[in-house]
């Protein structure tokens, strides 16, 4: 089990703390000086904090681990990655210091017994895929991590996990450790266009596996795991040995290995003076295999008394190997590099003796190499994350990591060609009809310049025609057919000259078709503007007359409905004045009549009778009430 101190304890950080910034000056310090310490982060994937990390915002789901390896204490929890989140789900970590660094991601199961007990899947650094989990990696316990060497170019670092449909991707954690810009050079075609993927590393003689800051290791080296092993053959027919002494020529530059790894040995015996180690490979690959050796058998002491050849997969690798004579004297390091192409399923070392006593071997180092994969032009990649955000692509899409690598694993729905004169990769194709997005066509779009076929036919797209388009010079398709864009059909998509296909029926686009492309199916392409109520100016689609908006023609029919109001309103009040004059005219008229005038004098004469008649009453009684009236 893995052994860690208190203070590398305190290193598995949750994922917050990734951004780390260091000055340039400081990186020049960094590569130059190995008494520095080099740029490390471990980070426990299953922390409670559920941070995400731009620009996938993608961190998994949270969920209790079992059978954590190598760590103690162990970790109790992790992140997994159900599909419908997506089929690759990414941790991008950034401000890393460009150079060269080791890449372990540890594994777990999921304690729930709903789902799927052992998860199949791969694992991508940089786009480049270095790892497939396969059936049974759960009991073994050197497969339940993954680890490569891999150079950061660009300040940032992915590191992704692919789904093969086969249960849900699980990490427990992630190590990324600088190492010596220079380690493990191989010669060609070692570099920045490989990555290195660790198969195997023995410490022969030992027993435990253990971790370099156990083995008192520079850290400059990164942090190996050495897996300890007592024999390399199944029947026991050889032995280990050991020693306390001091190794020279160990911790040194570029790989610096702990002088532990020597201090141990297996050696053969004189019933089998050989030895011999056979492992599985991939076939088809080329192999780095690294053989570590010192002299510490207290019954050697000279030149001439142990000489051996080394043979892999048959042929003869190092002939003659005399470890005192090479280093010119016991108890010190000697490391021998050798490349192999193997085209079947196993790599098989054996050292055979050829003077003296028995083979002898301290260490074995064995390292798939991977040609890195070329990534998607920089600016592509960001045109797609705009497009995925702006269409509001269904999570089951994931859209993360590199669109076109690790060419196993490219991006559902984008279609990918490699561009020789860049040396990266192109999009030249965009599938994503029927898809149910709802969002509008960013005009970023037209950063995608490769494309030659866009179809987004069948969604719920709103908005206008982007005119960016019109500048994509390489499209011969676009299908935005059935959905529901608006506004006019943009002029610039004139420009295209290689469009055979154009389908824009089936949305509420208005105005005149432009005229280059009302006369272009007269050169075999095949344009499609049906369906569109508003269009006009070319045949089969209505006559233009003068070009309205929208707003032009609601403020319109506003005004209509006001004018019609307003004589309504008019008329109802002309007509209350017009019976008002009748009436009055028969009433006038009325008056005029004989009967109404003898009528009206009759009336007059009652009513000046009315007035005088008290007069005279008055006057009446005052003459009879007066006895001395003359007479």
């Amino acid at each position: 089990m893995r052994q860690r101190s208190p203070a590398v304890l305190r290193l598995l950080l949750p994922l917050w703390l990734l951004a780390v910034s260091v000055s340039p000056a400081f990186l020049g310090a960094l590569a130059s000086d190995p008494s520095k310490e080099p740029f490390t982060i471990r980070i426990s994937c299953g922390s409670f904090d559920d941070v995400r990390t731009a620009p996938t915002n993608t961190c998994g789901r949270f969920a209790n681990a079992t059978r954590p390896s190598f760590i103690i204490p162990p970790l109790k929890t992790l992140r997994y990655f159900p599909l419908s989140d997506g089929p690759e789900n990414c941790y991008y970590i950034n401000n890393v210091p460009n150079g060269h660094y080791q890449v372990r991601v540890f594994f777990a199961l999921v304690a729930n017994p709903n789902l799927d007990s052992e998860p199949i899947f791969d694992v991508s650094v940089e786009g480049t895929l270095f790892s497939s989990l396969l059936l049974g990696w759960s009991s073994d316990d050197e497969k339940t991590f993954a680890e490569a060497l891999v150079f950061v170019q660009d300040s940032s670092l992915s590191i992704c996990f692919h789904s093969t449909g086969h249960g849900d991707p699980s990490v427990l954690s992630i190590e990324v450790l600088q190492i010596d810009d220079n380690a493990y050079n191989f010669g060609l075609p070692w570099g920045k266009g490989t990555v290195l993927r660790t198969a195997k590393r023995l410490t022969c003689g030992s027993g435990k596996p253990a971790f370099d800051e156990d083995l008192k290791g520079v850290s400059w080296g990164g942090d190996r795991f050495w897996l300890g092993l007592k024999t390399l053959s199944s029947s026991s027919e050889d032995q280990s040995i050991s020693t306390e002494n001091v190794i020279a020529e160990a911790l040194l530059a570029p790989n610096f290995y702990p002088q532990s790894i020597y201090q141990s040995a297996i050696v053969g015996t004189d019933r089998q003076p050989s030895l011999s180690f056979e492992m599985d490979v991939t076939p088809n690959k080329n192999y780095s295999v690294w053989l570590h050796f010192a002299e510490i058998d207290n019954g050697v002491t000279a030149e001439e008394q142990r000489v051996f050849d080394v043979l892999i997969n048959g042929d003869t690798a190092f002939k003659d190997v005399d470890i005192v004579r090479m280093t010119g004297e016991r108890f010190t390091a000697l490391v021998l590099n050798k490349t192999i192409a193997v085209s079947g399923t196993t790599l098989k070392i054996i050292l055979q003796p050829v003077k003296g006593t028995r083979a002898i071997i301290n260490a074995i180092e064995v390292f798939e190499i991977i040609p890195a994969e070329n990534k998607t032009l920089p600016q592509e990649v960001s045109a797609l994350r705009t497009l995925k955000s702006s269409l509001g692509l269904p999570l089951r899409f994931g859209w993360n990591g590199d669109p076109c690598v690790p060419q196993q694993h490219p991006w559902s729905g984008v279609d990918c060609q490699f561009d020789n004169t860049k040396g990266n990769w192109v999009i030249d194709g965009l599938g994503l009809d029927n898809q149910g997005l709802r969002g509008v066509i960013p005009s970023d779009i037209s950063k995608l310049q490769h494309l030659e076929n866009i179809n987004l036919s069948g969604n719920s797209i709103k908005g206008n025609i982007p005119t960016s388009l019109g500048t994509i010079s390489a499209l011969q398709v676009l299908d935005l057919s059935y959905n529901e864009l608006n506004g006019s059909i943009p002029e610039s998509l004139g420009q295209l000259t290689s469009l055979q296909i154009l389908n824009l029926n089936g949305n509420h686009l208005s105005g005149k078709v432009p005229a280059s492309l009302g006369g272009r199916p007269l050169h075999r392409a095949r344009f499609n503007f049906t369906d569109n109520a508003g269009l006009c100016g070319i045949p089969g689609l209505r006559e233009c007359g003068p070009h309205l908006s929208v707003a032009a023609k609601i403020g319109m029919a506003f005004g209509v409905l006001l004018a019609f109001l307003f004589l309504v309103v008019f008329a109802a009040c002309w007509w209350k004045r017009r019976q008002n004059i009748l009436r009055a005219q028969k009433l006038a008229a009325a008056r005029e009549a004989p009967y109404a005038k003898s009528r009206t004098q009759f009336t007059r004469d009652v009513q000046m009778a009315k007035h005088q008649r008290p007069h005279e009453s008055s006057r009446s009684s005052n003459n009879e009430s007066s006895p001395h009236s003359p007479k």
